[in-house]
């Protein structure tokens, strides 16, 4: 059997817009010890592409993190099949919040040294000292006090388009760079009570650990991340203090928690929390467009890659190539997109003066 996908990417996107089945996006994560990396993703492709399973799941010795598309008529034997493992048995399930069964079109599973890369020793510090866990509710309670510190542990590009009200968001590229943000950030208020969300929990654990080796005496994390959260608090039908889209790892890149846009297209500054990933294969920046910039640019960040897409295919391989011999497969070569937000507020401020 084979234990990865060799069809071409545009062929699985047809065969997945043709299936007349549903299909449920879920997520999990464990920290679990995985004696035989490879050996588990192996056994573990081989089942869940039988079902015809979807997805992107890192396997590591530390543990495993998916992200996945399960046809609902299979799933009920997924999740049967997932018990027979004794590292996957009584797996917590995270379930979409907005899912249309289209958020993957095919089965990655890859090894990695550690399924939430944090760029440190192992021994750097003992990952098992996590903080306090909050469900949905506590966490929305606590959340609204003035004397708690919530912090967003994701990257900026995820905060920018949704995040929890008078959250700090800081302004990294990776986890690795945010951890050392929000500990030097937050060093004369390690007393406080700190509350520490993410989008589905994992990186919490590693980022809880972290700060209370670092002194932190009273570290929160919101269990099962922002997905649950939303889910829970619709259930209550309670007002979310979570404002904006959740950004998601899939090809949906955002659920919308809230009616709140909160960001700004990157090119033309105009309110807008719509992700997409520039469709010159070159660069495929990952950047916010309205639907307006969408129909000009084509889909593209920039002038000069929208004339890239309308160039002969071969010259378009060769540019890649060129792309690649310099900076190596799949590597963004540009600095990433961002709307010059003084600028656009100010732009806004001297409007409504006028107006009135």
């Amino acid at each position: 059997m084979a234990l990865h996908n060799r069809v071409d990417r545009r062929i699985l996107k047809k065969r997945l817009m043709e299936e007349t089945f549903k299909r449920t996006t879920i997520s999990f994560y464990r920290y679990v010890r995985i004696e035989n990396p490879q050996e588990f993703r192996d056994a573990i492709y081989q089942e869940w592409d039988a079902l015809n399973c979807f997805g992107r799941i890192y396997v590591a010795r530390e543990g495993i993190n998916a992200q996945m598309s399960v046809p609902e008529h299979h799933q009920e034997e997924f999740l049967q099949k997932l018990d027979q493992h004794e590292e996957l048995k009584d797996m917590p399930i995270k379930y979409a919040v907005e899912d249309d069964g289209k958020s993957f079109f095919k089965l990655t599973i890859k090894v990695r040294p550690k399924i939430v890369a944090d760029g440190l020793d192992d021994g750097a510090y003992d990952v098992t000292n996590v903080g306090n866990h909050l469900d949905a509710l506590e966490f929305h309670e606590l959340s609204q006090k003035e004397d708690t510190i919530v912090v967003d542990m994701r990257n900026h590009y995820e905060s920018e388009i949704g995040h929890f009200r008078d959250a700090i968001t800081p302004d990294a590229d990776t986890f690795r760079e945010e951890i050392d943000m929000v500990v030097d950030q937050l060093q004369d208020q390690k007393d406080q009570k700190v509350l520490l969300y993410c989008t589905g929990g994992i990186r919490c654990e590693k980022a809880s650990a972290y700060l209370k080796h670092h002194g932190f005496q009273d570290v929160n994390q919101l269990h099962g991340g922002v997905i649950e959260y939303a889910r829970k608090i619709k259930e209550l039908n309670i007002e979310s203090n979570f404002i904006g889209k959740n950004f998601v790892f899939d090809e949906r890149l955002g659920e919308r928690i809230s009616n709140e846009v909160i960001s700004r297209c990157h090119q033309c500054g105009k309110p807008a929390d719509t992700h997409t990933n520039c469709a010159n294969d070159i660069c495929h920046l990952l950047f916010i467009q309205c639907e307006e910039c969408a129909a000009q640019y084509e889909g593209c960040c920039s002038d000069e890659c929208r004339d890239i897409i309308h160039l002969p295919e071969e010259e378009q391989k060769a540019l890649r190539k060129k792309m690649s011999d310099k900076f190596g497969e799949n590597k963004i070569f540009k600095s990433r997109l961002r709307p010059n937000l003084r600028k656009i507020k100010q732009q806004d401020n001297s409007k409504a003066a006028v107006e009135s």
